[in-house]
């Protein structure tokens, strides 16, 4: 067992890398500026970004444990961290040095109160892989609490022994390095920084807990139930606990593993396809994803072949459900136009899925960021990821340089799942051209959107009702919007060329007030009208009280 001096010996180091760090972007980023000399800062901010990055990935592949989580999460969070550091990142692997048998043996019969050998017929001492937070295991039931036959071997998932106590020292140390990055002007411009500790604390206690993962498999089992082609190992909740958790073995073929697929005589074209459609399925229909879809969490499964097939049957199986994504209403309102954006190439829908997922601050560019959106479908619609990879870089360099500050300059403000989408996306399409290096995501997700658009048009009621949504959504958050600028201006934390800002905001707050009573108003009165010409005279009759309400509102003295 790890002792209280390797646990402090631990918070130090973690703590003595991130000072470290801070004071060395202390002196270049911020008090060489306030010298009025940022040129030295501004020269070497790409190399002295690349080594944190670097450093701090030796610093989590020697620490493990939630530092590789660490890593792993930063790496997805473009929207706050420099490329320089993120690119780093995303190498860093969640493999480390298995635990010895005697600790593994000593966590799964405290979890499961008895002997091994009670609960196993057969426990193989080496694992089949091992990650930061736990490793796996071929063993095999005993028949009578599995009900399998006695050659059919089960995976367990047995969690390194003092995680839970390993989570709490890295997160506290983390909370100390949170408070001090958050003294940052900078950061706290770009960064919610204790909201980034809090989901990460959140997704990190979810991960450490194999009952919840348990849940999460079985959820998503049950939403392809009726769905051919997809297949989750069962879980044997006899043997299953906070810390221990054992699944069927399916006995299937790794994703990757190109050269099985095709001598099973699968064709690797279908199985990306089926991999994008399988995700389109989690996305718009289900809202619930699987968000950690590396090459070692998708396998393929051949099926017996039968009598007057010429090519086998096959599942696309899933594993590990420790990381699960949830998309709420609003999002999936944002990811419906998205899709209907993305498969119609229509740029103006690109920037409303932006507002409608909450990614876009007050004061964004949208002009900017819809012209971006153009040239994006103008140049790149329709071509493969190696035909863009061919592109000169000449080209690729021009492209850049015209949005270059729009993802660092734009004020965005990502949601934790949108990150996890992002970054599944980000996988899953690697994963898809290595399957067929022919593979196009623009055209496989065209008949997505093409669906969309028509259940669009043909429920124009519910469209109506959505805006509608959408009009209420936007004006309850503007007096919210008001007092965050008013705080920000207070603070000290915003960029203004305006002298009289100050002054003129209750001005302004005056004129929001009124500008979202006559946008009630208009909105009530033109779906009054519309309405009334279905003939639906009751709700038309309700709009057209509430347009009245509206309007009485708006010139009242106040």
């Amino acid at each position: 067992m790890m002792n209280s001096t390797r646990y402090r010996a631990r918070y130090r180091r973690i703590l003595w890398f991130f000072a470290r760090v801070l004071v060395n972007v202390g002196f270049w980023d911020v008090f060489l500026p306030w010298l009025n000399i940022p040129g030295p800062g501004k020269k070497s901010r790409t190399r002295r970004y690349h080594a944190v990055a670097v450093n701090f990935r030796l610093l989590a592949i020697d620490l493990g444990g939630v530092m590789i989580k660490v890593g792993q999460f930063l790496s997805a969070r473009l929207d706050v961290l420099p490329r320089e550091i993120t690119d780093e990142l995303a190498g860093l692997q969640d493999e480390v040095k298995p635990e010895t048998f005697a600790d593994i043996r000593a966590v799964v019969e405290g979890e499961l109160g008895a002997p091994l050998e009670e609960r196993f017929s057969f426990f193989e001492q080496q694992p089949m892989a091992s990650a930061s937070i736990g490793q796996v295991h071929c063993a095999r039931l005993r028949d009578s609490e599995s009900g399998l036959e006695s050659n059919s071997c089960v995976v367990v998932k047995v969690q390194r022994p003092n995680i839970p106590q390993i989570v709490e020292i890295d997160l506290a140390a983390l909370r100390v390095v949170g408070s001090w990055v958050d003294r940052f002007t900078f950061v706290r411009k770009h960064a919610d920084v204790p909201g980034l500790l809090l989901e990460f604390s959140r997704s990190l206690y979810e991960e450490i807990d194999y009952l919840h993962e348990g849940q999460n498999a079985e959820q998503f089992a049950a939403n392809f139930k009726e769905y051919p082609g997809v297949y989750v190992p069962k879980v044997y909740w006899e043997t299953t606990t906070k810390r221990v958790l054992t699944l069927e073995d399916v006995g299937a073929i790794k994703i990757t593993d190109y050269d099985l697929i095709e001598t099973a005589g699968i064709n690797r074209s279908e199985v990306a396809l089926r991999l994008i459609q399988t995700y389109m399925k989690q996305i718009y229909s289900d809202h619930f994803f699987h968000a950690d879809p590396h090459p070692g969490n998708l396998f393929v499964k051949p099926l017996p072949l039968q009598v007057g097939q010429e090519k086998p049957d096959w599942l696309l199986v899933f594993i590990d459900f420790g990381m699960t994504g949830h998309i709420t209403p609003g999002q999936m309102n944002g990811l419906r136009e998205m899709l209907i954006a993305v498969g119609t190439r229509d740029a103006g829908r690109i920037v409303k899925a932006y507002q409608l997922l909450g990614v876009l601050l007050p004061g964004a560019d949208v002009e900017l960021l819809e012209r971006a959106g153009s040239r994006v479908f103008d140049r790149f619609w329709g071509m493969t990821a190696p035909e863009i990879m061919n592109l000169s870089q000449d080209e690729m360099i021009a492209f850049m340089r015209e949005f270059e500050g729009l993802v660092y300059e734009m004020p965005f403000q990502i949601p934790e799942n949108i990150v996890l989408l992002v970054r599944c996306v980000s996988i899953l399409s690697g994963i898809c051209t290595g399957l067929d290096k022919d593979f196009n995501a623009w055209t496989s997700i065209a008949p997505f959107a093409q669906k969309l658009v028509s259940e669009e048009s043909g429920s124009r009621w519910q469209v109506i009702l959505a805006e509608l949504g959408v009009f209420a959504q936007t004006l309850l958050s503007l007096p919210q919007k008001v007092d965050r600028l008013a705080a920000r201006v207070e603070q000290g934390n915003l960029d203004v060329r305006t002298p009289d800002l100050k002054k003129g905001l209750d001005r302004v707050n005056r004129s929001v007030i009124r500008l979202a009573g006559a946008v009630i108003f208009a909105a009530f009165l033109l779906s009054a009208v519309q309405i009334y010409t279905t003939g639906n005279l009751l709700l038309s009759g309700i709009l057209a009280g509430a347009a009245i309400i509206s309007l009485a509102w708006i010139v009242w003295p106040r």
